[in-house]
């Protein structure tokens, strides 16, 4: 089974609805990248399956981005810090709004995440958003423990990142190994 294959499994059709959203946003010339676990997949050594595709586009293109998917046929949702689209499958694709993020699309590349071809954040950045979430007390225990472990998944796969971690971190997971 293919990594498409199966991502689309587990995500009962999901690789339509990210392909459609990849095409939406390529077809408009839309500065954007992907964030999150999707991005996270892309730069640890061994993917996990999600059913949320978080990314980012430039702030004053927000606007323009939710009439291009709700045009393409997604269902959008707004929220305080994102909108939220749903198109056919159980993949839910969620526009950050948080001004945090504004400038990673501009260092963002290409990247194949479950044979899917798009755009990620850059390395640091996905770490940096990571931190981000894990360091938000808001955000429900169980999501700030999967930050964590994705916070870990990188540093694993490229060790040098362990001097951007705060010392709060350091005391949360293992070192590299040499």
């Amino acid at each position: 089974m293919t990594a498409k294959k199966f991502y689309d499994w587990q995500t009962v059709g999901g690789t339509d609805d990210v392909m459609r959203l990849v095409d939406c946003l390529e077809r408009a010339d839309i500065p954007w990248c992907a964030i999150g676990g999707i991005a996270v997949n892309h730069w640890a050594v061994e993917p996990m399956v999600t059913q949320d595709v978080d990314f980012v586009v430039a702030t004053d293109l927000i606007d323009r981005v939710v009439r291009i998917l709700t045009e393409a046929g997604f269902n959008s949702q707004k929220f305080q810090w994102s909108v939220n689209f749903k198109g056919h499958s159980r993949v839910s694709l969620q526009l950050s709004t948080e001004d945090f993020y504004r400038d990673f699309p501009s260092r963002a590349i290409a990247a194949d995440v479950h044979g899917i071809l798009l755009r990620v954040a850059s390395l640091e950045d996905t770490l940096g958003g990571k931190i981000k979430a894990w360091i938000d007390s808001a955000r429900r225990q169980s999501k700030r423990i999967k930050d964590l472990g994705d916070i870990a998944r990188l540093v694993e796969a490229h060790p040098h990142l362990w001097s951007l971690l705060t010392d709060p971190l350091k005391q949360q997971i293992e070192p590299p190994r040499a």
